[in-house]
Formats: structure tokens, sequence, C-alpha cells
């Protein structure tokens, strides 16, 4: 049976005739083909296959001291906290991440404290490896410069939590 698309075929076919010429257009229309693809469609792709967490709990961003809450009172000029504090839980395995953002660091725990293994991820692949010690307490510098998430290994028991995405 023939296959019905014959690509293969009429390729093999055409490539016996083609002169160096014609090869070197192919290959630059290729190339340029692949240019076009914008590259956050790419990094979309090798995030989606590169998915290796899909046992851990999602921690939601629950608090976040720049944005006013139902009971907070509005202020005339609409002042930021002075300190930004973020709140990730992931209620499922029971765990809090707290970050505050200092002057070229964040400055995060983990509740209830204990020790972990943290990993800081961007959306570009770029990992730093750090630990929190056995009160839950862990340092981030430089704070990343774009979109981030954490993941965290506490050393006592299985779970296992990724924050969403985030960008400060």
């Amino acid at each position: 049976m023939r296959n019905s698309g014959g690509d293969e075929e009429r390729l093999a076919e055409l490539s016996h005739d083609w002169g160096d010429e014609e090869l070197h257009a192919a290959l630059r229309q290729a190339f340029a083909a692949r240019r076009a693809v914008p590259p956050e469609f790419v990094q979309a792709g090798r995030n989606a296959f590169a998915w290796h967490d899909i046992d851990a709990e999602l921690a939601q961003l629950t608090y976040d001291s720049t944005r006013l809450t139902e009971g907070a009172v509005a202020t005339r000029a609409q002042e930021e906290a002075a300190i930004r504090v973020l709140t990730f839980t992931s209620a499922e395995a029971g765990l809090q991440i707290e970050l505050e953002v200092q002057e070229g660091a964040l400055v995060g725990q983990i509740l209830p404290m204990q020790s972990a293994a943290i990993e800081v991820q961007t959306k570009t692949g770029t990992l730093q490896p750090i630990s929190a010690d056995e009160v839950g307490c862990f340092w981030i510098s430089p704070i990343p410069s774009e979109d981030f998430r954490l993941r965290c290994r506490p050393v006592a028991g299985d779970a296992e939590v990724v924050t969403v995405w985030v960008r400060l």
C-alpha cells in the first residue's frame, strides 16, 4: 500500500535534481520558519513536556500585602504597604510559605516550621537551589527579575509543594 501523502517519496525524487542553490534556499526557508515562532511559544512547549511535578501540591497565593483586603480602609493616597509580604498556602499539604520582600532579597519561612529543600524556578528555566533551616527560614538573593515560583520539599514527610508563578 502506498503512502497517500507521498511527501517522503516526492522529496526523495526532487532532492536528486536539486543543485546547491536550491538546497541552500530550502534550508534558509526552513530556518526562517523556525525563527518565526515566538520564543515564548517554544518555552511554553518545553515547559509542558518538562512537567515533572504532576504529583506536587499547588500552593495558591492567599495574601499579598500590596492588595487591599475586603476589611481594609482605603486611604486618601492609596498608600502601599511599607513591607511587601506574600503568603502561599497549600491546604492539602498543610503548608504555608511566607515571603517578605526586603532590599535585594526575599526572606521566607515555611509553616509549620521545618527544614526543607527549596528551588527557585524561573519561566526561562533557571533553577536556584536553597535550603530552609530547622525553623523553616530561608533567604533568596538576588530577587528574581522575572516570573518565578518555589518548589518546596520538606525533609520530613512526602509532601511536595509548588507555588503559583509570581513576579515582584
